[in-house]
């Protein structure tokens, strides 16, 4: 193996109170189990470069989503609920942002990383600005054509409230550039989910629970997945 490539996280920044991550910021407090994973990836990767000269390159994802998304995350599970008429949980108060970066432009990076080779190198992959989960549910509602019915909930544990890559130095070394605004991504998931699911109207039959105790309808994708197994 020459060149190792791998998905860190955006997560180990913890609460940084940064404008904008960079790669420098020291990562040794993470918040939450999954941030400390990534992180401890991160530092095993180093110890095989120091012993074997292994190039590794370490890209931090800042929330990927887009067409064939993971259901439970908010990009997925927004539009499936709103297109669906179920209620969506906004913890807190809107304010809370992500640089949510489209899948597009994560892929991009992940080649340019395969095809230039680093010693041993960080990268930030992400869109440089943020998003306000405000903003975000609006742009929801404006590309599904549904009014979302949101219930505001307390913020979670472990919950960041702010990220946004600084993405100069993966620029720099990799020649990465984000392309796909997150209105245009949005726009472009929506288009998705509408082709591969249709309007479906299925009620929730199978509530789950989430590791808060909170309930949560399952997606149409966990809903089919369901009936399948069945």
């Amino acid at each position: 193996m020459k060149n190792f490539v791998f998905a860190s996280s955006s997560s180990v920044y913890g609460g940084s109170k940064s404008t904008y991550f960079s790669e420098e910021e020291s990562v040794d407090n993470p918040v939450s189990p999954y941030a400390a994973s990534k992180k401890a990836c991160e530092l095993l990767a180093y110890t095989y470069h120091h012993l074997y000269n292994l190039n590794t390159s370490a890209l931090r994802f800042f929330t990927v989503y887009g067409p064939r998304g993971r259901p439970d995350m908010a990009p997925f599970k927004f539009i499936d609920r709103v297109s669906r008429g179920m209620e969506i949980q906004q913890f807190g108060d809107g304010s809370s942002s992500r640089d949510y970066t489209y899948i597009d432009d994560i892929v991009d990076g992940v080649v340019r990383a395969i095809d230039r080779p680093h010693k041993y190198e960080v990268f930030n992959l992400g869109k440089g600005s943020g998003t306000s989960l405000r903003d975000f549910i609006h742009l929801v509602q404006k590309h599904t054509g549904k009014k979302a019915t949101i219930r505001v909930m307390p913020d979670q544990p472990g919950d960041v409230p702010y990220t946004c890559a600084d993405v100069s130095k993966a620029q720099e070394l990799l020649g990465y550039r984000s392309k796909v605004s997150f209105e245009e991504g949005i726009k472009r998931t929506a288009q998705w989910y509408k082709k591969a699911y249709g309007d479906s109207k299925m009620v929730e039959i199978c509530p789950e629970r989430q590791a808060n105790g909170l309930g949560r309808s399952p997606s149409f994708v966990e809903f089919q997945t369901s009936q399948v197994s069945a």
